[in-house]
């Protein structure tokens, strides 16, 4: 099974050191967003975990450990844009900080392991189309030699992110914007290497060289780890989502970037309890367990291809 790390929060940016102590006690455990009281037992050894999958805008936190992770294949989705802090609050400064960690990490575990995710993409009076197109260019120029893939994805309508982006005047770009962008965009990183794909979009940017993207990529752990995977497409996510089935570990309403357009966040107050509860040595995260909560074992399988089979 690839283990998501995670979709719901930055657990490399703020809860590190948990996630470590949940792979030094090879199991974790995981309320069930929609049932709290449901508690799944996640193993997290080396027989049954073909990969772990990093999403973060701050990888600073875990990158002095990742020789822990040698048993696994393992990369990095990492979230960097333009925007200011009106749109992403609590991110470290991007120029200063946040590119050059990208590159630093990218030179300590290889280009292949680091995506670039810009998105989303979003509009208003002061983040027009040119100025994304200036920006991604700007950005491509810093990454070149460190990525090999960037991820986009245009803004999508939460119903929970409304209130904080209409103050702003944020909208998702229409579709002349959107076609505008992906051309430019492809054009962009063409020049400097860099192929660009989307993540769960509806619209067709293959005349451009944009593929429809799995961010959760069996096939990309399957060249690192040097072991095929054979693993089922995510029926879970949205219907144009290309990722492989995944575990996710994380936990809703417990992210600190503070970034406007967040699905996972559903309120300050709510986002604030969880992480005051916030333990490293909790087998759960920002929680604990209670006496009414059911803790089931999740069953975990390893979904490597037998080397033998390949030859049958």
């Amino acid at each position: 099974m690839i283990v998501s790390v995670s979709r719901r929060c930055d657990i490399p940016a703020f809860f590190a050191d948990w996630f470590w102590n949940r792979l030094d006690a090879g199991e974790v455990l995981v309320r069930n967003p929609m049932h709290p009281h449901r508690v799944s037992r996640i193993a997290l050894t080396p027989d049954v975990v073909d990969g772990f999958v990093f999403w973060t805008k701050n990888p600073l936190p875990m990158m002095d450990r990742l020789g822990v992770l040698e048993q696994y294949p393992y990369y990095f989705q990492f979230t960097l844009t333009p925007y200011d802090t009106d749109v992403e609050a609590h991110l470290p400064p991007k120029q200063e900080v946040l590119i050059p960690a990208f590159r630093r990490l990218s030179s300590m575990i290889g280009r292949e392991r680091v995506i670039w995710r810009y998105d989303p993409i979003l509009i208003c009076d002061w983040y027009p189309v040119i100025y994304h197109i200036n920006a991604f260019r700007t950005m491509c120029d810093r990454l070149a030699g460190y990525t090999d893939t960037c991820i986009i994805s245009f803004l999508d309508l939460y119903r929970n992110i409304g209130s904080r982006i209409r103050p702003l005047g944020i909208r998702p770009p229409d579709s002349a914007e959107r076609e505008e962008i992906a051309c430019r965009f492809a054009e962009i990183a063409r020049d400097f290497g860099i192929s660009v794909n989307t993540c769960a979009e509806d619209g067709d940017y293959s005349r451009w060289g944009i593929g429809h993207g799995a961010c959760i990529d069996a096939q990309r752990l399957s060249c690192i780890g040097g072991i095929p995977l054979s693993a089922a497409r995510d029926k879970n996510q949205r219907p144009f989502c290309g990722c492989a089935e995944a575990v996710d570990i994380g936990a809703y309403h417990t992210c600190a970037n503070g970034c406007v357009y967040c699905y996972a966040n559903h309120s300050r107050t709510l986002t604030e309890r969880s992480i005051a509860a916030y333990d490293p040595a909790s087998p759960i995260l920002c929680s604990q367990i209670t006496a009414e909560d059911v803790i089931y074992v999740r069953e975990m399988r390893s979904c490597r291809v037998d080397q033998m089979a390949l030859f049958e």
